[in-house]
């Protein structure tokens, strides 16, 4: 399965991100737990925050299907927004648009091509970071910049031995900080979270979680879903625009 995995996300492999010609827009809108394509207004400007939550979610049928045998679903993909030394605001991914590795990027371009490709959404965190959190997470984004994304325990998802299930979760998939090689999407935010102290890190599940999970507040997985809710630190999610659309508008 893994090497079904790697054999895809080599075929589709994009180059890094082209620089924006133009300024770029940030709007959000009203905060839900759909996942629909109505865009709730009124759109209200945004501007990125040290732990932001963003989320977003494409037409890829392999991802789909990937995150459907795993149990999961949209959206299919999660990263942290950190504040870089200089004062500029960044994203932390794994693997961004199927590449190999971990990156920090430019916030409001990424989104931009996020959205390009789908739907982007954003939790805004509802209390500013302090200035250590922030700085823990900064710590955790330059330890982790440019490690391996987690091919392997991402194939591990779709079998029998991986630490998610109704008794596995609460003894496996625990934290393990910045100390480790590769990271896929979901585990490397929730790690940065418990990094930077905004999740506890006793009953976090790194392994064990999805970004779906922390989308919705809510899991299949009981334990999960007993422990891990980002409400109300977090917004709820909202949806992310480059430019504000009319309320009700149904967006690709």
């Amino acid at each position: 399965m893994v090497g079904i995995v790697l054999a895809v996300l080599g075929a589709g492999m994009t180059p890094g991100q082209a620089p924006p010609t133009e300024p770029i827009g940030s709007y959000i809108y009203q905060p839900s737990y759909e996942l629909d394509f109505l865009l709730r207004g009124p759109p209200v400007p945004y501007q990125p925050q040290a732990g932001d939550i963003v989320f977003s979610t494409d037409r890829s049928r392999f991802w789909k299907l990937m995150h459907n045998l795993a149990g999961s679903g949209h959206p299919t993909h999660s990263m942290v927004v950190f504040q870089r030394r200089d004062g500029s605001m960044a994203i932390l991914e794994a693997g961004p648009h199927d590449t190999l590795r971990i990156r920090t990027l430019d916030a409001i371009p990424h989104l931009k091509s996020y959205e390009d490709e789908g739907r982007v959404w954003v939790r805004r965190r509802t209390v500013p970071l302090t200035p250590e959190q922030s700085e823990r997470l900064t710590e955790f984004a330059e330890l982790t910049d440019l490690k391996l994304f987690a091919f392997g325990r991402l194939g591990v998802q779709l079998t029998p031995f991986r630490p998610r299930g109704p008794v596995k979760t609460y003894f496996m998939g625990k934290p393990h900080g910045p100390d480790r090689g590769s990271y896929y999407c979901a585990e490397l935010c929730i790690e940065a979270l418990v990094y930077a102290c905004l999740l506890d890190p006793e009953t976090a599940r790194p392994s064990a979680t999805y970004p779906r999970d922390f989308f919705m507040d809510r899991s299949l997985n009981h334990y999960l879903n007993a422990h891990l809710h980002l409400y109300p630190d977090w917004e709820l999610p909202q949806r992310w625009k480059s430019e504000p659309l009319p309320d009700g508008t149904v967006g690709k």
